[in-house]
């Protein structure tokens, strides 16, 4: 019989498929049923910085007083993230599977002293979902570069319990990046908010939020790379992970773990059932006791031609096409 469990972040998981950051994960209800369908761990929706201080910019709208500014800021910061720790804590008293806290933040100066206090609800790891546009052309790579480091430096020195760094995948030398980073974990990829236009109504719409089967196909070479040229440090795999085969194929690039998140929303909370049969019916079949066994086997330095994550052209695929 194949078992399913494993390790991430220092946590004990049931199983490598863990619930993304979602309004999934966003009450006791719904998480109490993801714990009951078979997920290894969950990830609280985010707590979003900008959220926090737009809702205190319109709330001190049309005062001029800094001090009103001030108080202001400071209620609704507090009423906000009381009301994330209080989610910690319930989920931390009516489930057994790891609940991990998500802070979605863009700079790296108010979070640490927030990250204590998840740490003291229960938490039992944070995702750190950080992410800076570089629009400003005097800027150099190494500014932009620098928000993580030091808040990785911050948490660090803040906290104990482990964390992970959610990131994008649009760095110059991503593999030079994570490694300079030196946290407990990753995820890649963040499925970031992207713009469109309606050249009807002439305004700007969001495209469509859920991820596609297709897109795995960029987190599965970099996880494959990642996971060979980087050592001691956990990967979690997101991005187009939408049946038990993709969760396959992100263990086999080396992924320490797999996230889930769009594909819960297109077929219901009870297709990780399905997920995880699919998964361990691949083990059985091909003579897999554990995870363990398999994890990393088609990662960029364990197969023959490690060049096939390194290929990015499609011309001589289309040269013979007429």
């Amino acid at each position: 019989m194949s078992q399913l469990e494993t390790t991430y972040l220092g946590l004990k998981l049931k199983n490598p498929v863990i619930v993304g950051s979602s309004s999934l994960t966003s009450s006791i209800e719904k998480i109490k049923e993801i714990e009951e369908k078979g997920a290894g761990a969950i990830v609280l929706k985010s707590i979003f910085e900008e959220q926090i201080k737009f809702e205190a910019g319109k709330m001190a709208n049309g005062s001029d007083s800094p001090e009103a500014w001030d108080y202001v800021n400071h209620y609704v910061k507090q009423n906000t993230l009381q009301e994330y720790l209080d989610l910690i804590k319930k989920a931390k008293s009516e489930v057994k599977i790891p609940v991990i806290a998500s802070i979605n933040c863009v700079t790296s100066k108010e979070w640490t002293g927030f990250a204590k206090s998840i740490e003291e609800a229960g938490a039992d790891a944070i995702e750190i979902n950080v992410f800076v546009l570089p629009n400003d052309r005097h800027a150099s790579s190494e500014y932009y570069e620098n928000v993580y480091f030091e808040l990785a430096e911050k948490l660090k020195s803040t906290i104990n319990i482990p964390f992970a760094f959610k990131l994008g995948s649009q760095f110059s030398n991503l593999v030079g990046f994570i490694q300079k980073l030196h946290v407990p974990g990753v995820v890649l990829f963040n499925r970031f908010y992207t713009p469109d236009i309606d050249i009807d109504e002439m305004k700007f719409t969001s495209s469509d939020v859920f991820s596609t089967s297709a897109d795995i196909r960029n987190s599965l070479r970099w996880v494959g790379i990642v996971s060979s040229k980087i050592s001691n440090m956990d990967i979690a795999a997101s991005t187009g992970v939408h049946d038990g085969k993709a969760v396959v194929k992100q263990l086999l690039a080396g992924a320490t773990v797999v996230q889930v998140c769009s594909t819960l929303y297109k077929n219901g909370i009870g297709h990780l059932g399905s997920i995880l049969k699919e998964l361990k019916e691949w083990m059985e079949k091909n003579g897999y006791n554990s995870v363990d066994e398999f994890r990393g086997k088609m990662s960029y330095d364990k197969i023959e031609d490690p060049l096939v994550y390194e290929r990015s052209q499609f011309m001589k695929y289309f040269s013979s096409i007429h």
